[in-house]
């Protein structure tokens, strides 16, 4: 049995170095990609935050109507400050799942016929579990007309983490515009949802204002993080390049 040829297996060496080598590359420059990304990440989130900010607390304008609907984005509208004025449809009430800085409950999502017409979700507050039922609520739901200042914020189709909203069974995860109006037969409603501010409603109950302006803000460490990890990549392509031959 001859050996292999010293040639041979330094050309199989050389090969081998070249290919780690480039392997390290492509990471290098998936790990630069990356961190290119975080960056645009994190200049889109200060525009989103100081967007949110002065629509948050600029003066309320009256809640969009249909003709105004198929032109409201996440990008442009979410959190605007909107008014309502209009009648409660608390019949059609929906309880959907929360946790928040006062406990685990529900939001209470009820119709609001405005005085334009329409009819719009209004997520009122929040109510622990034993507030469920209307009737240990009853002062708090108005019979007459009413006006309603909030924050618009978008539909949440589909359910919350692991958990898909069950409309036959009463069970709702996600404030699902759509799907809530189809099981409480309330026909066309508005593609938004409007999030009611801290004024008090009789008895306490539901509480509203208790939504959460507070957006992580990771990306600059994270950018870091994939500039490093690229740096890395490409001390390990010089450091195989440099091995003796």
């Amino acid at each position: 049995m001859t050996d292999r040829p010293a040639t041979t297996t330094a050309r199989g060496r050389g090969a081998g170095r070249w290919v780690i080598a480039a392997i390290a590359l492509l990471l290098a420059a998936l790990c630069v990609s990356l961190a290119v990304w975080q960056v645009q990440r994190r200049t889109w989130k200060h525009q989103l935050i100081e967007a949110v900010e002065t629509r948050a607390t600029a003066i309320p304008v009256i809640a969009p109507g249909p003709d105004r609907w198929p032109a409201i984005t996440e990008n442009d509208d979410v959190y605007r400050r909107l008014t309502a004025t209009g009648t409660f449809r608390h019949d059609r009430e929906v309880l959907v799942q929360a946790v928040t800085d006062l406990g685990g409950g529900f939001w209470v999502m009820t119709p609001l016929t405005t005085d334009s017409g329409f009819t719009v979700l209004v997520n009122r507050g929040f109510v622990p579990r034993d507030r469920t039922d209307p009737a240990n609520r009853a002062a708090g739901n108005p019979a007459g007309p009413v006006t309603v200042t909030g924050l618009l914020r978008i539909t949440e189709p589909g359910g919350g983490f692991l958990r898909s909203n069950d409309p036959a069974a009463g069970r709702w995860f996600s404030r699902d515009v759509a799907a809530i109006a189809r099981a409480q037969a309330l026909g066309p409603v508005a593609p938004y949802f409007i999030d009611a501010d801290g004024t008090g409603n009789a008895g306490g109950y539901p509480v509203g204002g208790l939504t959460v302006l507070n957006f992580p803000d990771n990306h600059l460490p994270y950018a870091l993080t994939w500039a490093a990890l690229a740096g890395l990549c490409l001390f390990a392509a010089w450091r195989v390049l440099r091995l003796p031959r």
